[in-house]
């Protein structure tokens, strides 16, 4: 009985882990949202994007090696539950660039 305890917490510990960044699908964004721009716009919306995205991929690292000594000491991700987890921000900038770079090609940019 015991033993199905335990394998019962790490088992919804493990659910709850913060992903690395690089295990995290960007979300799909609207390429239109950046046609109106210009080439030099475009460089400097890359820009801010690439910039968001390296800051929230360090959050989710730190969050998943948050997780992962938490459930290894105690058996519960608490960064995940402290609100560590930046999976949709990493997301949402990962979508911005590749939205970005497809506005910046077929603009010739």
């Amino acid at each position: 009985m015991r033993g199905k305890i335990i394998i019962a917490a790490a088992a919804i510990g493990l659910t709850g882990c913060a992903k690395n960044p690089e295990a995290i699908a960007p979300s799909t964004m609207p390429v239109n949202a950046y046609s109106g721009l210009s080439c030099s716009q475009l460089a400097a919306e890359h820009q801010r994007s690439s910039l968001a995205l390296q800051q929230a991929e360090a959050s989710q690292r730190q969050a998943a090696q948050g997780d992962a000594v938490g459930v290894f000491l105690i058996g519960v991700p608490v960064s995940s539950l402290g609100g560590a987890d930046k999976e949709g921000v990493v997301a949402q900038h990962k979508g911005e660039v590749i939205a970005i770079n497809a506005v910046r090609k077929n603009k010739g940019c």
